[in-house]
């Protein structure tokens, strides 16, 4: 039994990085228990092993005596003068106890106390190893499945990638290599518990941290990110520095830097947007390239309303609204995005505002601006170059003909003095 205790406290020593002293300081106190059984209620007890060779044995502290009363807390001087030559009445002497056989029963002892302590120190050494881990990215086997759960085997420790913190598209294989984020170090109900995530923005963060190198020396600050596991990533980049191009250092030479992202996140789109401090055109930026054509800002409601062409809408919203909801989470304000509305006008309103720019003419009347609409004058010029033959052709105005050219002649002068200005309306055609 010693020399397989021995190697068992040599290999986990090795292993998992215990401490041996620590191990053995656990199995003595354990084996007072199982002293005790064996020994009886003998005072102080306690338990050593020897570390060379394995040897237990089982000691108790005895109150040197007269006349011993109590075998099991006393002892008498003559026996306490061959453990210690000097021993005086009332001192304590520590003498050894260890019982016939006592190898046997301390063995199943000591394997319990031994694989408790294990679990316990793992326990500790993953919280202290991992506290300070917590928003790295490290790299482990999938082992199996407990459920929608992941368990990653780390090396030395297992971690946990919860169903929550999975990608949906994303389906992983047993004994497969895959990289996550370390999200939390949790005390669960059977001890400190690594949380992975491949789902969470900051996995991509990370990413692009580690990938570019001027955002891992502060040249270019992220400001934003908005993530939808799977389908699409937006993150928002800023530089102070106005020789840096921020959105083309992520993007990287022939889009390298990206593409390496990108393939780590199996395909999910990633759009790099040029932070502003201006909400337009940080928003615009975030919707291209779908083209904007206007912008009403409330600001104490954080809200925008954005008029997109009809053939924009779709871009702009996204594939069942991804890109304006994502860009309502990267920018901190709610949008609602609309077709523009084109009013048309349709061809008896434009008679009709034919009808009256002329009836507003000096020296025409309704009726005559009716009948001259309806035998196509449908403005000023279109009289001005009329020749009184082709007005005395129209049957109704035959007779008036040379005072509507008389009209039309001096209100063509006297706009003419006034600058050439004409009405709005004169200017609208009738199709």
């Amino acid at each position: 039994m010693n020399a397989d205790f021995l190697a068992v406290l040599e290999f986990w020593e090795r292993e998992k990085g215990i401490s041996r002293d620590v191990l053995v300081k656990a199995v003595e106190e354990a084996l007072v228990s199982a002293a005790k059984k064996a020994v009886g209620p003998a005072r102080e007890l306690r338990c050593a092993i020897d570390t060379k060779n394995g040897d237990i044995k089982a000691y108790a502290k005895l109150v040197v005596s007269e006349k011993v009363i109590s075998k099991h807390d006393q002892i008498s001087v003559f026996d306490a003068r061959r453990i210690k030559p000097d021993a005086q009445l009332g001192e304590e002497i520590e003498k050894e106890v260890t019982p016939a056989g006592f190898g046997r029963i301390a063995s199943q002892y000591a394997k319990q106390a031994l694989m408790q302590q294990i679990r316990r120190a793992e326990k500790d050494l993953i919280f202290t190893e991992f506290k300070d881990r917590v928003g790295d990215i490290i790299s482990g086997v999938v082992r199996r499945f407990e459920r929608s759960d992941v368990t990653v085997d780390l090396g030395k420790y297992e971690a946990l990638l919860p169903n929550r913190e999975r990608v949906p598209t994303e389906e992983y294989q047993i004994g497969e290599r895959i990289r996550c984020y370390v999200k939390a170090v949790e005390s669960g109900t059977h001890g400190p518990e690594i949380i992975l995530s491949r789902a969470d923005p900051q996995f991509v963060i990370k990413l692009f941290q580690l990938e570019v190198s001027e955002i891992n020396d502060g040249t270019i600050e992220i400001k934003g990110v908005a993530r939808e596991p799977g389908f699409r990533t937006k993150l928002a980049v800023y530089t102070r520095d106005p020789k840096v191009d921020p959105v083309g250092a992520c993007v990287g030479l022939r889009g390298q830097r990206v593409k390496n992202i990108v393939r780590e996140l199996n395909n999910e789109k990633v759009d790099i947007i040029k932070w502003d401090a201006n909400p337009k055109t940080y928003i615009a930026n975030a919707l291209a390239p779908a083209q904007l054509k206007a912008f009403e800002v409330d600001e104490a409601r954080r809200r925008v309303r954005i008029m997109v062409a009809e053939d924009q809408l779709s871009l702009a919203i996204g594939k069942r609204g991804q890109n304006a909801r994502l860009t309502s989470k990267l920018t901190g304000w709610q949008i609602d995005i609309e077709p523009e509305t084109i009013v048309t006008v349709g061809f008896e309103e434009k008679v009709a505002c034919a009808v009256e720019t002329l009836a507003a003419v000096p020296g025409l009347t309704a009726e005559q601006a009716n009948v001259l609409v309806h035998a196509g004058f449908l403005s000023l010029d279109d009289l001005l170059q009329a020749e009184l033959a082709d007005l005395e052709q129209i049957e109704q105005i035959k007779e008036q003909a040379p005072a509507i050219v008389e009209a039309v002649k001096a209100e063509a002068a006297r706009r003419a003095s006034d600058g050439g200005a004409a009405p709005a309306a004169e200017k609208k055609d009738v199709a």
